[in-house]
């Protein structure tokens, strides 16, 4: 079927609405009737009825309204399934990122309790899986080496100070400060919930997201270099961390312990080649390979028929305790000195489970309550830290193994946190002999994926390049700063390039598109025709302070008229032409006066008696005492009859009428060097920063109106200019001044201006800024860019401009 007939065509006939007649028709309601009273909004937060507490328990305790529809029958062998694949995956995880969190591997199982089960209350996602997680583990460490560090807890012997290092002391302190830590950022994330900031993530575009967790697991490699290698390396914290803890291991690296180092390359090579083909077989299995638990009961086996630790010197986990941790209320006095990292962890974190929990919803289709996501992980966190965890995040890899075994709800959550109480209470001790090298190589080989996104660089070259400098950004100053300072710089630097894309936008000149009602930018279509005596102007983004004067710079550059340089002209123009009167009148005078001493003395000669004539110029006083022209004043005369010789006249042709408009006819004198608008090298640039509608006009405003014509470079034939602001959501009082400014400044040289496309809420604040007057009417406002078209050509076009045939009228609409 042919396009044209596809697509079709209609002859729509209808009235050309200005704003005025658009609220006449439609019966816009105003401001007051649209929105409530404040005490209307206080009587209704605090009414309380069945159905508003109803919706409050449901939005509060997202439980409650899928678990009475639960159905063990459809859902129950599904989650069973899932939540012990994922229960497995939790313990090498829970025990490796205790590590990056340097703490002892049990409390990366504690991790990986708790918070599950209070996000099966009130979490909203289905298929999330909540516990440890790389990113918030390596920020958790940060802070705990850098208020535990090594250094602070030396053994003593006697009076002298030992390098030994005791442990368990340093261990009792970091896991205060990681529970600290872990309360504040909780606390942070559901107070952020509960005033519905739950729109703050957003703000963590997703190349930064992606910049900041790459750059996470470079610092989790150099976490995890000393363990691999077996050396004694210090770790650092604060700008430049990683690369002194780099340096530090590099110099460390000729004592490298080589049975530790064995122990870590064969962990590394077995994992990965399991990996790989776990990936080619798992559209063949039910449930992936648990790799991670068979190579860490592999580990603590070898380990122990091998005594690795006592023969070898290999660094092993350790006593790990059975049983649960009674609560333990966090020690308040750190957080002062943590409320920045809580701060970012909690930024993090959200930004991670939101990202993973809406992917997943929009998959399955359900929805994903971002407010009540921050409630439920703040929860989470601020629980889980008085039970001795550190912060929790989902974790893609489980999530992805929770929604891929069948997972259908939360109970699969259930089922994971069970496995992982079991091994707590029963399965714990036989973890003691397990290698720290294992650990460090299992967290090694499962950040594969976070290096495989590199190729982002690739990708956002070619898509976006504000998008690459972000991530490039993200990624080095998340290196150089540490985690912390360095999410700080990201967000702040991926805001200034939001502001500086707001500031600078596209502008552009916009034409019809044949036989339609639509209007394009000329510059990127051909097949647009311009509408003769009209420009059409649009900014691609709103207009408000920051950019409202390079809205008006590119008004003037697309429109070709410097109107700043014209008015100056043309005031200079007016204030010749009230100097020439001013001049005629004292002419005028003088001569009055020549005639009257004539008369004086021809009745002297005569003998008649005197009597004295008074004209209508007797009324001005001369400013010559001797009533004769000054040799200077006769000089002046000449200079300006020589400049006005080289000077463009504006005349009119037909008497002004009511509403003020008339031809115009243009002049140009005197030899063409002496026209070569040598005035213009008088202006100064003060001239045309100080011009301003607004401002007061010395220039008397009784004189006939003086209009501009063909001066060189200003020949022009607009008469007209459409602003389309159909694009701007808001505008504030800077943008609104600037836009009265435009219609008063182009006003000036016979140029008029219209609206087009505005937004209610946009005409509301134009309309509270002040902006209509006697001048500037809501008949200057359209509903849309044809409109105001339409309007232009019948107001002005064919009066304004003969050549124009008034058909065309006719033809666009």
């Amino acid at each position: 079927m042919d396009s044209k007939r596809r697509l079709g065509k209609y002859r729509v006939e209808r009235e050309v609405l200005d704003e005025q007649r658009l609220e006449e028709v439609t019966q816009r309601k105003t401001y007051s009737d649209s929105q409530c009273t404040v005490t209307e909004r206080l009587k209704n937060s605090v009414r309380c009825t069945v159905p508003k507490l109803k919706r409050t328990l449901m939005s509060s305790f997202p439980v409650l309204y899928w678990l009475p529809k639960y159905s063990v029958w459809d859902y129950g062998m599904p989650d069973l399934v899932s939540g012990i694949s994922v229960g497995i995956m939790h313990l090498p995880q829970g025990m490796a990122y205790s590590l990056l969190a340097s703490l002892p591997p049990v409390f990366g199982l504690y991790t990986s309790l708790y918070p599950a089960l209070i996000y099966f209350f009130f979490g909203t996602s289905r298929h999330i899986s909540i516990g440890t997680f790389t990113v918030l583990s390596i920020m958790v460490g940060s802070v705990t080496e850098r208020l535990a560090p090594d250094g602070d807890f030396l053994k003593s012997n006697g009076t002298n100070i030992t390098t030994e290092v005791d442990i368990s002391a340093r261990d009792a302190y970091r896991v205060q400060v990681a529970a600290a830590t872990t309360v504040l950022g909780g606390l942070i994330q559901v107070l952020l919930g509960v005033v519905k900031f739950g729109f703050v993530g957003t703000y963590l575009s997703e190349p930064l997201v992606r910049a900041y967790t790459t750059a996470a697991a470079v610092h989790a490699v150099g976490g995890q270099l000393k363990y691999i290698f077996g050396v004694s390396a210090p770790r650092f914290s604060g700008p430049l961390s990683l690369v002194y803890t780099l340096k530090e291991v590099f110099s460390q690296l000729p004592h490298t312990h080589l049975p530790t180092l064995a122990v870590s390359a064969v962990t590394v090579v077995l994992l990965t080649a399991a990996k790989e083909l776990n990936s080619v077989l798992g559209s063949k299995l039910p449930v992936p390979v648990p790799m991670e638990l068979i190579t860490i009961v592999a580990g603590t086996l070898i380990s122990y028929y091998a005594h690795l630790n006592g023969n070898y010197s290999i660094e092993v986990v350790g006593e790990i305790p059975s049983g649960l941790s009674s609560p333990t209320a966090p020690d308040v006095s750190i957080f002062g000195e943590v409320i920045g990292d809580a701060f970012a962890l909690a930024i993090v974190g959200y930004a991670i489970s939101i990202s993973l929990g809406k992917t997943f919803a929009l998959k399955h289709g359900y929805k994903v309550d971002s407010n009540q996501e921050l409630v439920a992980l703040g929860l989470s966190n601020a629980v889980g830290g008085f039970f001795q965890c550190f912060a929790v995040c989902p974790s893609m890899s489980r999530s992805l193994i929770q929604e891929t075994t069948g997972g259908k709800t939360q109970m699969a959550g259930v089922a994971s946190a069970l496995i992982v109480l079991v091994t707590i209470l029963k399965l714990g001790t036989l973890f003691q002999e397990l290698p720290k090298a294992v650990l460090a190589a299992i967290v090694f080989v499962n950040l594969k994926g976070m290096f495989k996104q590199y190729s982002d660089i690739i990708t956002l070259w070619r898509s976006s390049k504000i998008d690459l400098v972000v991530w490039l950004v993200t990624w080095v100053s998340t290196l150089l700063l540490n985690l912390d300072l360095g999410l700080a710089a990201s967000i702040t630097f991926a805001l200034f390039t939001v502001i500086f894309r707001a500031q600078l936008p596209t502008y552009s000149v916009l034409g019809n598109v044949p036989g339609t009602e639509l209007y394009v930018d000329m510059e990127t279509h051909r097949e647009v025709k311009e509408i003769p005596g009209v420009t059409i102007f649009r900014s691609s983004s709103t207009v408000y302070f920051a950019n409202a004067e390079l809205y008006l710079e590119a008004l003037k550059e697309k429109s070709g008229l410097d109107i700043s340089k014209m008015i100056i002209y043309k005031r200079r123009q007016e204030a010749k032409q009230k100097r020439r009167q001013r001049r005629a009148e004292r002419r005028a005078k003088r001569q009055a006066k020549r005639e009257r001493r004539a008369q004086r003395e021809a009745m002297k000669l005569s003998g008649l008696p005197e009597f004295s004539v008074e004209g209508e110029a007797g009324c001005w006083r001369d400013r010559l005492g001797d009533g004769t022209d000054t040799e200077e004043e006769e000089q002046e005369e000449r200079g300006w009859t020589e400049r006005e010789n080289g000077t463009v006249f504006v005349i009119p042709t037909t008497p002004r009428t009511p509403d003020g408009q008339a031809r115009w006819e243009y002049l140009k004198g005197g030899d063409p060097d002496c026209t070569s608008l040598g005035w213009m090298s008088e202006l100064q640039d003060e001239d045309t920063t100080t011009l301003g509608s607004s401002s007061e006009d010395t220039l008397s405003r009784d004189l006939e109106r003086v209009s501009l014509g063909s001066l060189g470079k200003w020949t022009w034939d607009i008469h007209s200019i459409i602003l389309d602001l159909s694009t701007a959501n808001f505008i504030d009082t800077v943008a609104i001044k600037t836009m009265k400014n435009i219609f008063l400044d182009f006003s000036e040289i016979d140029v008029d201006i219209y609206i087009a496309g505005c937004q209610a809420s946009v005409v509301e604040q134009l309309e509270r800024g002040g902006f209509f007057s006697e001048t500037i009417t809501k008949r200057q406002l359209f509903a849309s860019v044809h409109d105001a078209v339409l309007y232009c050509l019948n107001h002005r076009g064919a009066t304004a401009f003969p050549r124009y045939e008034p058909s065309l009228v006719s033809v666009l609409s």
